[in-house]
């Protein structure tokens, strides 16, 4: 059995296109898709792909989800989306008027973690940032020390996350944690598309696509701070010493209003200021 996680799509169409490419060459029997298909700015043609793939399709929740949920259904915010900035909110209140009544039912829908037991890997939890929060944020960096209460207890020898849009592959405690990155907006160089390739072992994937193509397109919708997205996530994604800086001052807090995918590009470069 393989399986091929893919987070953070962000409604980048181009990018999940050249992923999928890729993953069907590799013979893949399940795809997981681990939260933030939303928002983006070509998010009901995301999804309409993946719910299309020939292959079986399992979802979890993100962030991104959640706060676009908020915003169509009136549901409770969580305390994190209540101090979001607003060019944020801006952007999860488009992403909200492009979709249908349907589309907030199928993200209430998706679950919060995921279990799979995966030949080579044993035991994998999905889930979108950790177990227990899916705005909380950890990178490569963070002690382990602090990491520890996070992931003991979970009975499982790997737990595949995102949020951050950074890769990386560490042990915390005694369960390996791997990031899969970002299929649409990856925060580190090259441009490409990173996701995750499970069984029989683990494989970090980075995939070139037409980035010129994907930016036109972006560039094309009606997306909020769309030069912003097309030109600096796309074209010339940010270094991941930059963001590994702005990040460390916005982990593990609970609280915090630095959350990655739901931040406009804008406030992406700004986490430690919400």
């Amino acid at each position: 059995m393989r399986v091929a996680a893919l987070y953070d799509i962000h409604g980048n169409l181009t990018a999940l296109e050249a992923v999928l490419l890729e993953v069907c060459q590799a013979d893949v029997d399940l795809v997981v898709v681990g939260g933030d298909v939303v928002p983006g700015p070509m998010a009901r043609e995301t999804l309409s792909c993946l719910q299309d793939l020939p292959m079986p399709v399992q979802f979890i929740h993100g962030n991104g989800e959640v706060a676009v949920l908020v915003e169509m259904t009136g549901a409770t915010a969580p305390l994190w989306y209540r101090t979001v900035p607003e060019p944020a909110r801006e952007i999860v209140r488009w992403q909200a008027r492009q979709l249908q009544p349907e589309d907030a039912r199928l993200f209430a829908s998706w679950p919060k973690t995921l279990r799979v037991q995966i030949p080579g890997p044993g035991k994998v939890l999905f889930c979108h940032a950790t177990p227990r929060d899916e705005n909380e944020i950890f990178t490569r960096l963070t002690p382990e020390e602090r990491l520890v209460p996070v992931f003991e207890g979970l009975d499982v020898s790997l737990v595949v996350c995102g949020h951050t849009h950074m890769q990386f592959d560490r042990t915390i405690g005694r369960v390996r944690v791997v990031n899969a990155g970002s299929v649409g907006m990856p925060f580190a160089q090259p441009p490409g598309a990173d996701w995750l390739l499970l069984g029989p072992d683990v494989q970090l994937r980075h995939t070139a696509y037409d980035f010129t193509k994907a930016a036109e397109d972006i560039r094309g919708t009606s997306f909020p701070h769309v030069e912003d997205l097309a030109v600096r996530y796309v074209l010339g994604p940010p270094s991941e010493a930059e963001t590994l800086e702005l990040f460390a001052r916005a982990e593990l807090n609970h609280r915090s209003a630095a959350i990655t995918e739901v931040a406009s590009p804008a406030t992406h470069s700004q986490p430690a200021r919400a």
